[in-house]
C-alpha cells in the first residue's frame, strides 16, 4: 500500500478539502436530531411557537449546506482518485515497457490486461468512495455514540451492547470475501486470456473446425468463475442477514426501552426521537460495513497483484556508466559467445565478424539458435559467455536506448498495429518524410499494392494486420525497418511468405543500401546466396561457414540444402 499512499500524498489537497467538507457535513447532520428535539419538546409540547420559524429555517440552511458540501466532497474525492489512478496506470504501463523479453516469455497478455484494467479499477473504487465512506461511517458511528451517551447512558449501553458482535461478523466477512476475491481475480485473468487467444485466433479455430472444443474450453473457465462467484455470494449469504437481523434488534430494543423511560418521565419524547435518529447513525455504518469491507478486500487483493508486477525487475539493464559513441559504423564481433537459458544451452562458442557494409546470412533448422544470435546483439537477452562488440564496444556497456536506436529489426513474427499503413511504417522513425516513406515502400516492393488502395497510406489496417496477406505484412515490416535507416539491419526470416520475384526485388534494394551491416536469417538459398558469409547453425554451433560458392564446393550441409531446394532444376 505504500505506493498508493505516495500517489495520495501527491494529490493530497483534493482529499484534504474533501475530508473537510465531509467533516462539516457530518457536523451539520448531527444538528438535525437536536432541532427535531426542539420542535417536539419546545414547539409542539411546550408551545414555544417563536422557535418554529428558527427551527425550520435552520433545517433549510442545513439542507442547502449539506448539498453544497456533499457536491464538494464527492467531486474533489472523485477528481483526486481519478488523478491517482491515472498516475498508477501510467506508471504500471511504463514499468511493463521497461521489462525484458524474458518477462514476456513467461506471462500471458490476458493476465497483464486484468492487472491494468480490473485490478486498477478495483483500487480506484476503493479510493474514490470505498475508503472515504469507511472513514465517514466510522466518524458517524463515533460521534453518534458519544451523543447517545450524553442523552441517556443506559439506552446508549443497550444500543452499543450488540455492536461488538456485528463488528466481529464484519471482520469474518472481510477475511472470507478477501480470500475468495483473490481466486476470482486470478480466474478473471484466465478468462481474459482464453477469450483473447480465441478471438485473435478465430480464423485458425474455424479452419480446423475446433469451434466446439474452444467453446467447451471457455465454458469450463466460465463455469469455474461462476462457482467462485457463487462461493462469494455464499459468504454474503452466511453473514449479511445476521448483520441485518442484529441491527433491527438494536432498533427494537432501544425504541422499546426508550418508550418505557418516556412513560416513567425519565426521558422526553423529543430526546427519544433524537436518540432514535442517532441510533440510525450507528446502524447505517454497521449495515454498510460488510459492503465496504468487501470493497476494501478487493482493493487489497488487487494492490497485491499490481505490486507484484512492480516488483519484477528487468533482467536487462543499462550499465552504471553507459558508453554512447557519437558515431557508429556497424562493425559487429561475436567473440566465443554462449547462451544458456533455463539450463538449456542455446548457443555455444559462436564467433563471427561483420565489417561495415557486410551481409551475414544465417541458416539452420528450426530451434537451432539462429534467432538467439540476433536477440543477443540487441541485448534482448544477455549472453552467458563470451562478448559481443559493436564498433569495439561491448553491448553490455552501451546505453540500451542508444544500442537499439542503431539496430533495425524485422522480427520473425510480423506485428502490425491497428492503425494506418503510414503510422505502422513510421513506427520506428517518426521523422520520416512522405518521400522517405515512398522510397522505403518501393524498396520493400509494396508501393504498387498501396497505390491501388482507395486512401493509400491512410488506409486503416486491423489488429495485427488483419486484412493483409502474410507477404504484405512482411513487406510492410521490411519498409518499417528500412525507413529507420540504421547502421545494422536484421531480417529474421523476413521473406518467408514472399514469392521468388518479390524476394529478388527486395534483395536488389538491399544491395543498394551501402554502409549498412546486414544479418539475414533465412531457410531459402535464394535469400542468402549473395551474402559475404553464410553461417550454418546446428544445435547452437556453427558447423559450416563461407561464401555461397565456397560452401557449394565443400559439399557439406549447405550443399545438401541447395540440392533439396533446387532438385527439380538440377534434374
Amino acid at each position: 500500500m505504500k505506493r498508493i499512499y505516495t500517489y495520495l500524498k501527491k494529490f493530497k489537497w483534493f482529499f484534504i478539502v474533501s475530508i473537510l467538507a465531509m467533516l462539516m457535513g457530518i457536523g451539520l447532520d448531527m444538528l438535525i436530531p437536536q432541532i427535531l428535539k426542539i420542535l417536539i419538546d419546545d414547539v409542539i409540547i411546550a408551545g414555544q411557537l417563536h422557535l418554529l420559524n428558527i427551527a425550520l429555517l435552520s433545517i433549510g440552511l442545513i439542507t442547502i449546506s449539506r448539498c453544497v458540501l456533499g457536491y464538494t466532497k464527492e467531486y474533489l474525492c472523485d477528481y483526486g482518485s481519478q488523478k491517482v489512478i491515472e498516475d498508477l496506470r501510467h506508471d504500471l504501463f511504463n514499468h511493463l515497457q521497461k521489462l525484458s523479453f524474458s518477462f514476456y516469455d513467461g506471462v500471458n497478455t490476458g493476465e497483464l490486461m486484468s492487472r491494468m484494467r480490473e485490478d486498477v479499477d478495483n483500487i480506484w473504487q476503493a479510493i474514490s468512495y470505498g475508503i472515504r465512506l469507511f472513514v465517514e461511517e466510522c466518524l458517524y458511528f463515533l460521534v453518534a455514540a458519544i451523543i447517545l451517551f450524553l442523552i441517556n447512558w443506559k439506552l446508549a449501553l443497550l444500543a452499543m451492547s450488540i455492536m461488538p458482535l456485528i463488528a466481529f461478523i464484519a471482520i469474518r466477512l472481510e477475511k472470507e470475501i478477501g480470500a475468495v476475491f483473490g481466486k476470482i481475480s486470478d480466474e478473471a485473468a484466465r478468462i481474459n486470456t482464453t477469450a483473447q487467444e480465441n478471438l485473435v485466433g478465430a480464423r485458425l479455430v474455424k479452419a480446423f473446425g475446433r469451434e466446439k472444443h474452444e467453446i467447451k474450453k471457455f465454458l469450463d473457465r466460465n463455469e469455474k468463475s461462476y462457482r467462485l462467484k457463487l462461493q462469494q455470494a455464499g459468504v454474503w449469504r452466511k453473514y449479511f442477514p445476521t448483520v441485518e437481523l442484529l441491527t433491527n434488534v438494536v432498533i427494537v430494543m432501544t425504541t422499546t426501552a426508550g418508550g418505557y423511560l418516556v412513560i416513567r418521565e425519565e426521558l422526553s419524547i423529543g430526546n427519544l426521537v433524537a436518540f432514535a435518529n442517532y441510533v440510525m447513525m450507528l446502524i447505517w455504518p454497521m449495515r454498510m460495513l460488510g459492503w465496504l469491507t468487501n470493497i476494501l478486500a478487493e482493493c487489497r487483493a488487487s494492490v497485491k497483484k499490481v505490486e507484484r508486477l512492480f516488483k519484477v525487475e528487468p533482467t536487462i539493464k543499462d550499465p552504471e556508466n553507459p558508453v554512447t559513441p557519437s558515431k557508429i559504423s556497424g562493425r559487429v564481433v561475436f567473440a566465443n559467445v554462449s547462451f544458456v537459458c533455463n539450463g538449456v544451452t542455446i548457443l555455444d562458442s559462436i564467433n563471427l565478424e561483420a565489417s561495415p557494409g557486410n551481409t551475414i546470412a544465417i541458416m539452420g533448422m528450426t530451434g537451432s539458435g539462429k534467432s538467439s544470435i540476433i536477440n543477443l546483439m540487441g541485448r534482448y537477452y544477455d549472453c552467458t559467455g563470451g562478448n559481443i562488440y559493436i564498433d569495439g564496444v561491448d553491448v553490455k556497456d552501451w546505453s540500451l536506448n542508444e544500442l537499439r536506436r542503431h539496430i533495425s529489426v524485422v522480427m520473425q513474427e510480423t506485428f502490425l498495429f491497428s492503425d494506418t499503413i503510414e503510422a505502422n511504417v513510421l513506427f520506428g522513425s517518426r521523422k520520416g518524410s512522405r518521400k522517405d516513406i515512398e522510397i522505403a515502400l518501393k524498396d520493400a516492393a509494396i508501393d504498387e499494392f498501396i497505390a491501388e488502395l482507395p486512401v493509400g497510406l491512410t488506409t486503416e489496417i486491423g489488429e495485427r494486420g488483419i486484412g493483409l496477406s502474410g507477404g504484405q505484412k512482411q513487406r510492410l515490416a521490411i519498409a518499417r525497418a528500412l525507413l529507420r535507416e540504421c547502421k545494422i539491419l536484421i531480417l529474421d526470416d523476413a521473406t518467408s511468405n514472399l514469392d521468388m520475384e518479390t524476394e529478388y526485388e527486395i534483395q536488389r534494394a538491399l544491395k543498394r543500401k551501402k554502409g549498412i551491416t546486414k544479418f539475414i536469417i533465412a531457410h531459402r538459398i535464394s535469400a542468402v546466396k549473395d551474402a559475404d558469409e553464410v553461417l550454418i547453425i546446428e544445435e547452437g554451433r556453427i558447423v559450416e561457414r563461407g561464401t555461397h560458392q565456397q560452401l557449394m564446393n565443400r559439399g557439406g550441409r549447405y550443399y545438401d540444402i541447395y540440392q533439396e531446394q533446387f532438385q527439380e532444376l538440377i534434374s
